[in-house]
């Protein structure tokens, strides 16, 4: 398929060329090394003007102001901008002056990569700039960037806000909206605090299977795939956590992992089918423990992010500081219901649903009526840390059964501005016990469950050869970062989240033209003037269409004879 091309992007095209056969390369290979960066430059110029008599840096062309033999110009690094002034004689100091005449003044554009090599001052406005005294290309732009205008207070007008664009064009967005880059460098400020964490307690961190025989560890649809050489099906692991407990298994006394799980379910705001998440599971502990290495772990991040434990989270003020609240999952059910549902079979929730006016379904057991129970009726409430704790064991087929009271397990979810974003375990290391959890599993698979887990025999051989007592958490490290940058959706803090396929442009094509009656020759001047379709073109105005039809013939020069404002209305009929 060719590609429909602007008249801005023709343009930059025929500059690509003009550059190559005045002898510049548009994209040398040679390194440009950098000395300097624009927001070094504008913090601490004034401090120590020595330093910056000899700065070399590089970036985006963001602004330009020609004037004559001298000319202005911003400068974006990955920091931040900077203002350039250029002389005519200063970058041209011979007689030949087609780098500042031709070169910058005609041949580059806004997006161009440039590397500058100059000294600071400050203009007679005050304004910190880089005096350029040679100027080299690096990367020539062949789409124009979309303009963003700020006005003198730094209010941004006719910005690139649409979300389909943004998270879709994520190089142009973090581009022309440099201040969105804090929420990825804040991730990464999240992932490193949670590392340098673990990593001081004496913790291991290991690389398990991402393609795995048998999708387990949680309750979720898998993406299936198949492998060739080995004539077997695979899947995209929704967790890691039973290789991880095999370590444990191993000998290992503390061990975890930060990585992509993949999910075959919906899309919405705070889900994407590729996420990243930690587990770590820590032996000779349980759930109790783990509740209080939660709290010291998160408050370590929020300081890591923002120096306090305290976090804005849109109308709300999290604190991560615990000691944190605690619920059982009956009690928070009943708390936000008035229904106590802790002696109730399937049946009874069933009504208790129905009563609620939340939707279910045959394959749901009891466990799943429940949570659907608390997603719909508690979830929502918890807005500072709280730890549900204390669910029922159909709900979890992973974790130990609770030491004092009969029918539930060992667990905790916390809950931080209504979602959940961390599950943890006192886990099952009983074997025995563990087969029979898989088993009922197989049951709620049977009756259309697809998020049921299934049999793993060789997790349960590796339990029989002896697990010791050992606690396991999982963190949703994307919802972590929603909350730590102030963040309501999940796309906002995925460099490239998951999108619905691209809508191609249809080229623009000569003979859908001029089976309208439009001659040949003036199909590309059309399709300069941005009608790549009948379609688009019949949506103009006639009397328009003509008149600038008229202006591009005296703009491009063009030997060519100009079609009546008869036969150019008759193209919209």
């Amino acid at each position: 398929m060719s590609i429909a091309l602007s008249e801005q992007e023709i343009l930059r095209r025929e500059s690509l060329q003009q550059l190559r056969a005045l002898g510049i390369d548009p994209y040398p290979a040679e390194a440009f090394v950098v000395n300097a960066w624009a927001q070094d430059i504008t913090d601490n110029f004034d401090a120590n003007p020595e330093n910056y008599k000899e700065v070399v840096i590089a970036g985006r062309i963001m602004t330009r102001r020609i004037m004559g033999s001298a000319s202005f110009a911003e400068l974006q690094d990955s920091t931040g901008r900077v203002q350039v002034y250029l002389k005519r004689d200063d970058i041209c100091p011979d007689e030949d002056k087609t780098l500042y005449n031709t070169v910058f003044k005609k041949l580059l554009d806004i997006g161009d990569y440039v590397g500058i090599k100059g000294y600071v001052f400050r203009t007679q406005t005050g304004e910190i700039s880089v005096h350029v005294q040679e100027l080299t290309i690096l990367s020539k732009s062949l789409k124009p960037l979309p303009v963003v205008k700020r006005d003198e207070e730094g209010n941004v007008h006719d910005g690139f806000t649409d979300p389909e664009l943004r998270y879709r064009q994520r190089y142009v967005d973090l581009t022309v909206n440099p201040g969105f880059k804090q929420i990825f460098i804040n991730r990464s400020k999240v992932i490193s605090a949670m590392r340098g964490y673990f990593d001081a307690q004496g913790w291991m961190e290991v690389e398990t299977p991402i393609l795995q025989p048998i999708h387990g560890g949680a309750a979720a649809r898998p993406f299936a795939t198949h492998h060739n050489t080995l004539d077997m099906p695979l899947y995209l692991r929704i967790a890691n956590e039973l290789y991880l407990k095999r370590l444990i298994v191993a000998g290992f006394d503390g061990v975890y992992e930060i990585g992509k799980m993949f999910r075959n379910e919906g899309m919405d705001r705070t889900h994407n089918p590729e996420y990243t998440a930690m587990e770590i599971y820590v032996a000779y502990k349980d759930y109790i423990w783990m509740m209080a290495m939660v709290e010291e772990c998160l408050e370590t991040i929020a300081r890591a992010v923002h120096g306090v434990p305290v976090v804005q989270v849109g109308q709300n003020e999290i604190n991560f500081a615990g000691p944190y609240e605690k619920l059982s999952m009956y009690e928070s059910i009943q708390k936000y219901t008035g229904m106590d549902v802790s002696a109730m079979d399937e049946e009874g929730l069933r009504k208790v649903c129905a009563d609620l006016a939340i939707e279910v379904d045959a394959s749901m057991g009891k466990g799943k009526l429940i949570d659907e129970i608390f997603s719909a009726k508690v979830e929502h409430n918890l807005i500072q840390p709280t730890y549900i704790t204390d669910y029922p064991i159909e709900m979890t087929p992973l974790a130990k059964k609770h030491r004092s009271k009969e029918g539930l397990v060992e667990r905790f979810e916390l809950f931080v501005n209504g979602k959940e974003i961390a599950n943890a375990y006192s886990e099952l290391n009983d074997p025995i016990d563990q087969r029979e959890r898989f088993e009922e599993q197989l049951i709620l698979a049977g009756r259309g469950d697809e998020e049921a887990m299934a049999m793993d025999d060789d997790f349960l051989r590796a339990l029989e050869y002896g697990m010791p007592p050992t606690s396991g958490l999982g963190v949703g490290i994307d919802r972590l970062v929603m909350l730590m940058t102030n963040q309501s959706t999940i796309q906002e803090v995925l460099f490239f989240p998951q999108m619905r396929p691209e809508k191609k442009v249809k080229a623009p094509s000569i003979e859908d033209f001029t089976n309208i009656g439009v001659p040949a020759e003036w199909v590309p001047v059309l399709n300069k003037m941005g009608f790549n379709s009948v379609e688009e073109l019949k949506a103009g105005n006639p009397n328009k269409v003509f008149n600038d039809l008229g202006g591009m013939r005296k703009k491009l020069k063009l030997d060519i004879t100009m079609p009546s404002k008869e036969s150019v209305m008759a193209w919209f009929e």
